[in-house]
Parts: structure tokens; C-alpha cells; sequence
């Protein structure tokens, strides 16, 4: 574990947990120990994953904190039994492995969150704090919007997500400039500190700054650094974020944002590796990699002269387009069922989904992408009266996919002419939107029928109409 510069010990929490702390290396048990006792927690240890679990079996922990490669059952197997647990206990993962699939997999398991050896103290704190926050029993008006497991959107295992982190296993590694797109809500903040993690900066800052939050004035300043005095009412110098995260990891949050004129000051930076802050004569190297992400389509941005060309090339070394929720329809139930667990933990209650409402969720549009069935999922788990969310309890808009019918409608009848086929229309848009349902429910005709609204035999007629109808 990294040493702290500057060790000073936290305040004890409102309410100590109790941690179960998992790993064959004598050395980490002590560090991890010593962190979570310095945080005001409880910490007990296991050697080994047979002996995690059979302490799992016999008390009950707040968290637990294991590493993935162990003799005597690995850290998967206890991040199963974990999950299998009535109370859900969440899991942190540690790993020493250079593979983002490890972690990928611990998430698919039921992970919280994943941390990679050598481990920074810092770092341990916020994602031991941010789980047990997540997974504390709250009040109903107190539960945080969003406050599921932050890296839920690497859940799935669509081909689209697959080779979407194929490209962060290759480049993670290193020093390269990723520019990432996509939908707001598909997790680019999520990717970047993937990226980071896996980076031989690992143990450097990730400092992520939100452009389009910066004011017009100050967006200078914010990223650049000033000398003092160098405007009115500044009385202490500042030293930017690039000189913040020196030696680690610079994310640019919607960097489409940015003020035309900050963008020439941005590429200087990046071609110079070199600061210059306001009011200031002196130069400062910084070594910083830089990641940027915008939700906007950067080269239509630079045809219409709003954003330079040439810091686009500069910033597009290795593009990585995450996919929107839409485009992995068959990672929906995954994530739906991995945040009902999360939701079912901070309410104290257990509650699932019905077959039929996860293949309507897939019939959805979802624009507001995984953030949006995160905070759907609370939502419903909060608002249920019963132990399964069935199809009726889902929002009308999720019940009545009209965006995904008016997208289908497009391409049954391509670019219409002076006349349509109304008939033959509406029939292509029953046949595909029959086609994704049964598609969505794996081909169970009953679970489609009710996704559908309609009755099975009405399904099988409609099936045998179009001569797709299979046996069961």
C-alpha cells in the first residue's frame, strides 16, 4: 500500500461497521486494517476465501473487503456468498491483476466497487465510505438520488460492452490521450477512472473537472492556476487542476464546453506539457494525462467553428464510444436486478422484479441511460407495496415505449413518399416490435405476451401470422 505523505486520523463515524477484511498477504491485512480502524471502524480478518465465507455464514458484517486471488476459495466465491446473504452484504474488491476482466467479473458477481494493489490509503477511505453509505438503511426522504454502486454501467455483457472495454484494457496502460464519447448517463466519468486505475499513475490523483460547470471567467484560472493578486479581491495563489494532477489522471468533463479562447491555452498546454498561471511569469511542467469526455458530437462542433479542429485532433489520440443502454438491451436486466439489490439494502426490504417487467424495461428507450434505471429502480423499490415489481408498477413512459415504437415506425416505412401503406406499415411495426419481445424474453412466448400487453394465444396467432410462431 502506498504510504500517506501526511497521515492524520478521521473522525470516528456517526456508526461503527463492521468490516471483514480478506487476504492470504499478511502485509495488506495489516494495511487495510490499519486504515479502517483508523476510519473509527471494526475490522476483523480471514486468511483466505473458506475462511471469509464460513465467517459470513456465522456473523454479520456491514462490508467486506476481499482480494480476488486466494487459495481456499477465491474472492469471487466470496462475493457470491456475500450477495447470497439475507442482509446483501456489498463487497469491495482488491486485486493485484493487470486485467480490467477481473474486475469486470467481480462486478458481474455483485461487487460494490474494486480497488487495484498497490493500494492508496486515500482511495480506500472514499470507496469504503462511499459503500457503506450506499448499502446504510436511510430514511425515505433521505436516500440520495443516484447513490448506487458507481460502476455499475460495466455490468453486461453485450459485445458492444465487451469491446468498448477490450479498448481501455489496451490503452489503460498507457500514457495515451482518450477522448470518450456518448450519451450522458453511459458512465464515460466511470471508464475514465478505469482507465486510471489500470495505469501505471494508479497511485497519482484522478482529478475530474466538470467544464461545462466552469464560468466563462474563471475557467482559466480553474484549469491553469494564478499567481496571487493576479485579479481583484485575490489574495493567495492557486495552482490549477493540471498541477493537481500532476502525475496522475486530468479527466475534461464535457470538454466541448470549454471557452473557445481557454481552448487555444488548453492545446498549448497539451503540446508544451508546460502551465503558465495567470499573473504569472514563471512556466510550470507538469506530467499529466489527460482524458476528455463530451456527450456532443465533437466534429460536427468543428465544422460549425465551436470547437478548434486542432485541439480535436490533439484530444482524439484513442476515441472510445461508450454505447447508450438502448444499444445493450440484453445487459438491462443485469443491471435492473444488480440495482434492485443495492436499493433492497438501503430500505431494508426484498423486493424483485417479475420476468415480465424486466423484458418491458428492455423495450425502453432509456435517454437517460444506466443513471436513468438506477434512479427509476430506487424509486420503485422505495414506493412498493409488495415483495415483485410487476409490469404495472413500471412508469407509464417505461410501460409505453412510444420512442422505440416511433424509431421502429421510421424504419419500416424508410423515407415516405407521397403515400403509405398504412396496412402494411403497422403490420412491419407489430412484426418487430413482436420480434424484440420475444427476442428480450428469450423466446418464452408468456413473458413476451405480458411485456406486449396481450394474452398468450393472441401472441401465438400473431406469431403463426407472420410464420415465425416456435414450439416452446
Amino acid at each position: 500500500m502506498e504510504p500517506d505523505v501526511e497521515s492524520h486520523a478521521s473522525p470516528p463515524p456517526e456508526v461503527a461497521a463492521r468490516i471483514l477484511i480478506v487476504d492470504d498477504e499478511p502485509p495488506v491485512l495489516q494495511a487495510v486494517r490499519g486504515v479502517i480502524e483508523q476510519m473509527g471502524h471494526q475490522a476483523q480478518e480471514a486468511s483466505d476465501g473458506a475462511q471469509a465465507i464460513a465467517a459470513l455464514q456465522s456473523e454479520a458484517f456491514d462490508l467486506v473487503v476481499t482480494d480476488l486471488r486466494m487459495p481456499n476459495q477465491d474472492g469471487f466465491a466470496v462475493v457470491r456468498r456475500a450477495r447470497e446473504l439475507p442482509a446483501r452484504t456489498p463487497t469491495v474488491v482488491l486485486t493485484a491483476s493487470a486485467s480490467i476482466s477481473d474486475c469486470v467479473e467481480a462486478m458481474q458477481a455483485g461487487a460494490f466497487n474494486f480497488l487495484v494493489k498497490p493500494l492508496n490509503r486515500d482511495e480506500l477511505r472514499r470507496v469504503v465510505s462511499s459503500a457503506l453509505a450506499a448499502a446504510r438503511p436511510q430514511a425515505t426522504e433521505d436516500l440520495p438520488t443516484g447513490a448506487g454502486q458507481p460502476q455499475a454501467a460495466l455490468i453486461g455483457a453485450s459485445p458492444l460492452l465487451r469491446r468498448c472495454l477490450d479498448v481501455v484494457d489496451n490503452v489503460a496502460p498507457t500514457d495515451a490521450t482518450v477522448l470518450l464519447l456518448g450519451e450522458s448517463g453511459t458512465g464515460k466519468e466511470v471508464v475514465a477512472r478505469l482507465i486510471h486505475a489500470f495505469s501505471p499513475r494508479a497511485a497519482g490523483p484522478f482529478v475530474a473537472v466538470d467544464c461545462a460547470a466552469l464560468p466563462e471567467a474563471l475557467a482559466e484560472s480553474e484549469l491553469f492556476g494564478h499567481a496571487k493578486g493576479a485579479f481583484a479581491g485575490n489574495t493567495e495563489a492557486q495552482p490549477g487542476r493540471f498541477v493537481e494532477a500532476d502525475r496522475g489522471t486530468l479527466l475534461l468533463d464535457d470538454v466541448t464546453a470549454l471557452p473557445f479562447a481557454v481552448q487555444g491555452k488548453l492545446l498549448r498546454v497539451l503540446q508544451d506539457r508546460a502551465v503558465k498561471p495567470m499573473g504569472d511569469a514563471r512556466i510550470h511542467q507538469v506530467n499529466t494525462r489527460v482524458l476528455a469526455a463530451t456527450n456532443q458530437d465533437p466534429e460536427a462542433l468543428v465544422r460549425e467553428g465551436k470547437f478548434r479542429a486542432d485541439l480535436f485532433f490533439r484530444l482524439n489520440v484513442v476515441p472510445i464510444t461508450l454505447p447508450a443502454l438502448r444499444e445493450r438491451t440484453e445487459d438491462i436486466p443485469r443491471l435492473a436486478e444488480h440495482f434492485i439489490t443495492l436499493a433492497c439494502r438501503r430500505t431494508g426490504k426484498n423486493v424483485k422484479f417479475s420476468e415480465a417487467a424486466l423484458v418491458t424495461l428492455q423495450l425502453y428507450d432509456w435517454p437517460g441511460n444506466v443513471r436513468e434505471l438506477e434512479n427509476m429502480v430506487e424509486r420503485l423499490v422505495i414506493m412498493s407495496a409488495t415483495d415483485t415489481i410487476g409490469v404495472n408498477d413500471l412508469p407509464t413512459q417505461v410501460r409505453t415505449p412510444s420512442a422505440r415504437l416511433a424509431a421502429v415506425a421510421a424504419a419500416a416505412t424508410g423515407t415516405p413518399g407521397d403515400h403509405i401503406d398504412l396496412a402494411a406499415t403497422l403490420s412491419r411495426i407489430e412484426a418487430a416490435l413482436i420480434a424484440r419481445a420475444m427476442k428480450a424474453a428469450n423466446g418464452n412466448k408468456t413473458r413476451a405476451a405480458e411485456a406486449l400487453g396481450l394474452n398468450r394465444t393472441t401472441l401465438i396467432d400473431k406469431l403463426k401470422r407472420v410464420g415465425t410462431e416456435q414450439p416452446d
